[in-house]
């Protein structure tokens, strides 16, 4: 009887389906279609799915290693319980790394957009004062607390969804497909710029720091929280593959070129959809979602660095040492913002590399060395043996590689 009303209190799988979603699907999309316009729709279509795979399968094996844990376990805990503190160092930093450079990166995407929308209504503002004052309004949100974040997050997510059904349905109207898939052999040419697209792709599936929090939410019940993460990064490919479709079927591949010489940013490819779309409703729907997509990635990233920064740093709750980690967490960010404000592009790149070691080799490392030290323990496990490892593994090696060619400028680029 005590089991079935524990059972009975576990939520339904739809809402933790939905904080996966919700979190993975962000203003780093707007990144995809510009970066994947050398490789094109169907190229760029099959790295998503390769990516999708590798991601959810490190996301279930760093699942599979918490289950030995108390709830409430994160990285840091199962990092070096079982691989030492060298790598719980390194682990940490790429995590610091990754949130520091979005932060930066969402501080630059939203004074462009904000900048752009302000344009439309005729009030001309610059990116930079543009991007300052979006971020002490942010900055004053995480400052008061999570629950500050979440109300307002709640109600960013509402807006985000309501206009990403009426904006797909009106853009996915206009698609022409003969702009998504090339004539003749061209394909094979196209090849050539796919692997420019994987740091971003990475960077577009991240939600590991959810797990552990799921977990307590579940009630420890193994199979509901990896059934979350199928069905909320499925969600994710979905939109990420009607988004591709949306955007390479309305803008034609050589006008991307035009595009990433503004750094990618976001406002240049609203401003080219909306051109194209000839559509006053589209046009404002399409500034409406870039907005909110930028203002709720922008708040859970700066409140996923500030609780990392006042874990790391031993500052307390109190208002005095929120405002001491509110300013850690803000100023180096912000001041990059203010210097290089169109670095959004490259930013999320940067995390993509740097993601590859907290949330690819980290999670296959704990699943590894977790199954070595409780080989008879019962509860939840990822099928396949050490194959999904292996996979998830060679996946970050492939990753790595190419960031590091593309950094040494020794891999062809389509949009420069």
């Amino acid at each position: 009887m005590g089991t079935a009303v524990s059972a009975s209190k576990i939520p339904s799988v739809l809402w933790g389906t939905l904080i996966i979603t919700g979190t993975v699907v962000g203003a780093g999309m707007f990144s995809l279609p510009v970066v994947m316009s050398g490789a094109w729709f169907s190229w760029s279509a099959a790295m998503l799915l390769l990516t999708w795979l590798c991601m959810l399968l490190s996301g279930l094996m760093f699942l599979e290693a918490s289950l030995h844990y108390p709830t409430g376990s994160g990285f840091d805990t199962l990092t070096r319980d079982l691989l030492g503190k060298r790598w719980n160092l390194i682990n940490g930093a790429s995590i610091a790394f990754v949130l520091g450079i979005l932060t930066y990166a969402y501080i630059s995407a939203s004074g462009a957009i904000l900048q752009h929308t302000f344009a439309t209504l005729g009030m001309p503002v610059s990116a930079r004062i543009a991007g300052l004052g979006f971020t002490l309004l942010v900055a004053l949100f995480v400052w008061l607390g999570t629950a500050a974040v979440s109300r307002i997050t709640l109600i960013f997510l509402g807006a985000k969804v309501i206009t990403f059904f009426l904006l797909f349905g009106g853009l996915l109207g206009h698609v022409k497909p003969a702009l998504l898939f090339a004539a003749g052999g061209e394909e094979t040419h196209y090849l050539r710029y796919l692997w420019m697209v994987v740091p971003f792709c990475l960077a577009s599936f991240g939600y590991h720091g959810n797990i552990s929090g799921l977990i307590g939410y579940y009630q420890r019940d193994g199979k509901k929280v990896a059934r979350c993460l199928l069905l909320g990064t499925l969600a994710a490919l979905a939109i990420y593959l009607v988004w591709i479709v949306g955007t390479m079927g309305n803008i034609p591949r050589a006008d991307f070129i035009a595009i990433a010489r503004r750094g990618g940013n976001i406002d240049a490819l609203v401003e080219a959809l909306g051109g194209l779309l000839q559509n006053a409703s589209l046009s404002a729907l399409l500034t409406i979602f870039s907005t909110f997509a930028v203002a709720s990635s922008f708040l859970g990233v700066t409140l996923g660095l500030f609780d990392y920064l006042a874990d790391l740093l031993n500052l307390d709750n109190s208002a005095t040492g929120r405002l001491k980690t509110t300013l850690i967490t803000f100023a180096v960010p912000l001041a990059a913002a203010l210097i290089w404000p169109n670095g959004f592009l490259l930013a999320i790149g940067y995390a993509g590399l740097a993601a590859t070691i907290w949330a690819v080799i980290t999670p296959a490392l704990l699943a590894y060395r977790a199954r070595a030290r409780f080989p008879t323990a019962q509860g939840w496990r990822l099928k396949g043996g050490h194959f999904p490892m292996v996979l998830v593994l060679l996946f970050a090696a492939l990753n790595i590689v190419v960031s590091l060619l593309s950094y040494a400028d020794l891999l062809p680029v389509y949009a420069r």
